[in-house]
């Protein structure tokens, strides 16, 4: 995939970015319309609760109607959870009394629309009242959840990360097709894709106002571990609902944070450069006062250089207690430097500038993005893009696991590694060892 120009850039980016001619980009784009969307909910924790409310911020027209999680004990408080985030979005939220009258009116799930087990997201996708699924689950489902919400003719949020091995990465992009097809949208939870400080300081790339492209590097680094509040601790850890509780911890459940949490910075490379890595060479590891097996198997560090054919972007991601935070985007150009952090996008050099300080909350902008999509019959398919950064950090990933420098081409074609199981049922579920490097072998 060769650089995209500023006008193809600013044309395929977003449906929101080819809109702006008739629509502020500080305005949510469907504010007002008024054709109800109705919503249905597969993951009904923290970043389930957060993504329904974005979604009724998004649109005065969005109600929840539905939801589903493996878990029963997830429906506990949902109300509650709902209006506190509503209340507490960092961007865009309302008032306490308001966003209780919101859950009141369109968030008022009757209890023969709240489905639990591992068949819950199917029987919620068979709804005739839901109209958009949005997909909160472990990544592991994530395959599972769309290839049945767009079987049953949905339009769908998805968080990322959309898959944790290779197999799935193929069935997402097999997915992607599906969606074309049948003309659906689909938005991922990548959003920074549609934060404005990003697309102008992306587009002013495109324009070539830092000049050529010669490097990058991408950040996050963590001052805690994310899952360390361990749920759920008297069940024995070789349970699927151990396991299942405490996701965040286990590979095959997450992904790694790699690919759970860091994946949105590469994203934002994959973005700038317009293409794909041809190669990856990582290292990783464990801080060694994270015991084994109570918090999973999985890394707490990486480091990455990605090789775009002569290109190098370095990666670095962590997540330990006690160190250095910095989570950002750095595009290296001959004529100048554009950084992206919290908040914060800048270009230095030759033609310096600075995004305003004041922008939409991306996280609801998304959102609004979908919705707009919806309504102008104009889909919006972002699967391809998230697999593809979903596929970089898990090469990233699989390099550190081995010790081995591995091609993107290998991954997206040969890789056999699966991580999903074979039957959904409780009971046990052995933990595989931490990998260890030079050991671990190459699936």
């Amino acid at each position: 995939m060769d650089p995209l120009n500023r006008r193809q850039f600013l044309a395929t980016t977003t449906v929101a970015a080819a809109a702006a001619a008739v629509l502020p980009r500080r305005a949510y784009a469907s504010l007002n319309q008024p054709d109800k969307l109705r919503l249905g909910l597969i993951g009904c924790g923290g970043r389930g609760v957060g993504a329904v409310a974005d979604a009724l911020l998004a649109d005065a027209h969005t109600e929840l109607v539905a939801v589903a999680d493996v878990f029963a004990d997830q429906f506990k408080d949902l109300e509650v959870r709902l209006a506190k985030s509503l209340s507490g979005r960092q961007l865009g939220a309302v008032a306490e009394s308001v966003a209780g009258e919101m859950v009141k009116t369109r968030a008022a799930v009757p209890a023969d629309r709240r489905f639990s087990g591992f068949d819950a997201y199917t029987r919620l996708c068979a709804l005739d009242t839901v109209d958009v699924v949005l997909m909160a689950a472990p990544p592991v489902f994530r395959p599972l959840h769309l290839e049945a919400a767009l079987a049953a003719g949905k339009h769908v949020f998805m968080e990322k990360p959309v898959c944790v091995d290779p197999v799935g990465v193929r069935k997402m992009l097999e997915l992607a097709a599906v969606a074309d097809a049948k003309k659906l949208s689909v938005v991922a939870g990548t959003q920074r894709r549609h934060e404005a400080r990003y697309l102008e300081g992306l587009s002013r790339v495109r324009d070539g106002q830092i000049g050529e492209i010669v490097g990058a590097q991408c950040f996050w680094l963590s001052g805690h571990y994310v899952g360390a509040n361990l749920k759920r601790t008297e069940l024995p850890v070789d349970e699927m609902e151990y396991q299942l509780r405490n996701w965040l911890t286990f590979i095959w459940t997450s992904g790694d944070h790699i690919v759970e949490q860091h994946m949105h910075n590469i994203d934002v490379i994959l973005w700038a450069l317009g293409k794909t890595p041809t190669q990856c060479v990582a290292l990783g590891g464990r801080g060694v006062d994270l015991p084994v097996p109570a918090y999973g198997n999985r890394f707490s560090h990486f480091a990455a250089e990605f090789d775009f054919g002569g290109l190098i972007v370095s990666s670095y991601c962590r997540q330990e207690p006690g160190t250095y935070d910095r989570v950002a985007e750095r595009i290296i150009g001959t004529k100048g430097v554009l950084n992206f952090g919290t908040r914060r996008a800048e270009i230095t050099g030759e033609k310096p500038w600075t995004a305003p300080d004041i922008a939409p909350n991306p996280y609801v902008q998304e959102h609004a993005d979908l919705v707009a999509s919806i309504r102008a019959g104009r889909p919006l398919n972002e699967i391809r893009a998230v697999t593809e950064s979903t596929a970089a950090a898990m090469l990233a990933r699989e390099s550190a696991y081995t010790g081995r420098a591995l091609k993107f081409d290998w991954l997206l074609a040969k890789s056999q590694l699966n991580h999903t199981p074979q039957t959904w049922a409780w009971g046990p579920k052995p933990i595989a060892p931490m990998p260890v490097p030079g050991k671990t072998e190459l699936v």
